[in-house]
């Protein structure tokens, strides 16, 4: 299903359904379509699934960080008159949605985190050098899943589209150092927010034992596998993905 973009002043949305607020956060090079099943799934089960396009690539360099798209996030939620949210992120936007919830813990009611920056990713904003060879960027996003095959043309397509604009790329450099900057170790035992972490066991940018770094680090936090799964679970398994997640939101009563 294609969903419907919202643009109100500043901000580019989706949203679909009615119910407890889950506002999903796209990694770096991740369109809000890769969350469709995600979206048609929830929506359809008694919550509110809202995907705010984020800045990445239109703020001015010195506000392309991790703590400011943090405070952006904060800002819309604001302006949506949202209220404990649940927050589900991939990648880079794992990591703005625990960012976040060390920030405004009041805001968050759960955190739901998958292939997320943080503590390590292998991938984020490097291996540019050869960035206009197709062959090579083709690859590189062919490795972000277990089955090559679910990076289509349309996604490597996307993918060197943005690696080959000049902006976007000093931007996206900007923002994989600001990742390693903003490392949460010292901040995740503090974090009590229940906490799903969903985790492909092939994820070859945040690999296994970043998941278990996490579970360990936070303090109310479950630990869930999907076998034969790269670092986008919810694209490579979306039926596995979405099972384990209205569980898990079922069995804490969010």
């Amino acid at each position: 299903m294609t969903h419907t973009l919202k643009k109100e002043g500043k901000y580019s949305y989706i949203e679909v359904g009615e119910g407890t607020p889950i506002i999903i956060l796209h990694g770096l090079m991740g369109g809000l379509s890769n969350f469709d099943e995600v979206t048609d799934f929830f929506s359809n089960k008694g919550y509110k699934v809202v995907i705010p396009e984020l800045p990445l690539y239109t703020m001015s360099l010195l506000k392309t960080n991790v703590k400011f798209f943090a405070k952006y996030l904060y800002d819309f939620i604001a302006y949506k008159n949202f209220d404990n949210v649940i927050l589900l992120g991939n990648s880079l936007g794992g990591h703005i949605g625990l960012y976040h919830t060390k920030l405004y813990p009041e805001k968050v009611k759960a955190l739901v985190i998958t292939g997320s920056s943080g503590l390590y990713e292998s991938a984020m904003g490097s291996g540019y050098t050869k960035r206009r060879d197709y062959e090579v960027i083709k690859k590189k996003a062919q490795d972000v899943f277990y089955d090559p095959a679910i990076a289509t043309k349309e996604i490597v397509d996307e993918v060197y589209a943005t690696v080959n604009d000049r902006s976007k790329l000093i931007k996206t450099l900007a923002i994989a150092k600001s990742a390693i900057r903003h490392n949460m170790s010292k901040d995740l035992p503090n974090m009590h927010t229940p906490t799903c972490i969903i985790w492909g066991k092939n994820d070859a940018v945040t690999p296994p034992e970043v998941a278990e770094v996490f579970q360990e680090l936070l303090p109310d936090s479950d630990l869930f596998w999907i076998d034969k799964c790269g670092h986008a679970a919810m694209m490579e398994h979306p039926k596995e993905f979405n099972q384990i997640l209205l569980k898990w939101l079922t069995d804490r009563k969010f």
